[in-house]
């Protein structure tokens, strides 16, 4: 499995050592920060697949790190730790594009949950996607082969637009390529098949 590097922003980092040696018996890769100004700087040097932030540190508040770090990279997954319960800091959080929130006192189990569902649940999907579309790429190759009729390619534009839609959502799949040269050859059959029911 590919490293996965969580970047953690709380000012009391120190107490958290456990949960982050957890973490890392768990296969992921922790940079631990103490603040807003170092977790900015992390996320503009290093990539990360992750950011836990803490909604209470001094200078730049977990919202403000939030705001910036959505900035520099909206696709970025954040989790807001706090030990705040109040019903507007969770709006302002959601409003925030904050991909989950998580009260304290956390256990370990929470954040491994959190961390599952915001880094492993995606390459699980591309996975399956990529998967999906080989079958389906294998499907529209024999239906071509077969002599496809108007029926048959109209399944098939469907599917394709289907799948640039998901390839626009996840530009990480890699079969843009794959994907417009079969959208060109299915035109060209379909151009065929239009040029054969006119002239018959």
């Amino acid at each position: 499995m590919a490293e996965r590097k969580i970047l953690w922003a709380d000012d009391e980092i120190e107490l958290l050592r456990p949960h982050i040696l957890i973490l890392e018996k768990q296969g992921y890769i922790v940079t631990p920060v103490t603040n807003g100004e170092d977790a900015l700087e992390k996320v503009r040097e290093e990539h990360f697949d992750l950011v836990l932030l803490d909604e209470m540190m001094p200078g730049k508040t977990g919202l403000d790190t939030l705001e910036l770090i959505k900035e520099h990279d909206p696709s970025l997954p954040c989790i807001m730790i706090t030990k705040s319960e109040e019903e507007s800091l969770m709006d302002q959080a959601i409003g925030g594009k904050i991909d989950d929130y998580l009260i304290k006192p956390v256990n370990p189990s929470q954040i491994i949950a959190a961390c599952k569902k915001n880094i492993d649940s995606r390459s699980i999907t591309q996975a399956r996607m990529s998967q999906d579309y080989m079958r389906g790429l294998a499907d529209i190759g024999r239906k071509l082969a077969m002599g496809a009729d108007w029926e048959d390619f109209q399944q098939m534009h469907q599917q394709l637009c289907s799948w640039e839609l998901a390839l626009d959502e996840n530009p990480g799949l890699g079969f843009g390529q794959t994907l417009e040269d079969q959208r060109r050859e299915c035109n060209r059959e379909f151009s065929r098949l239009v040029q054969r029911s006119y002239t018959d």
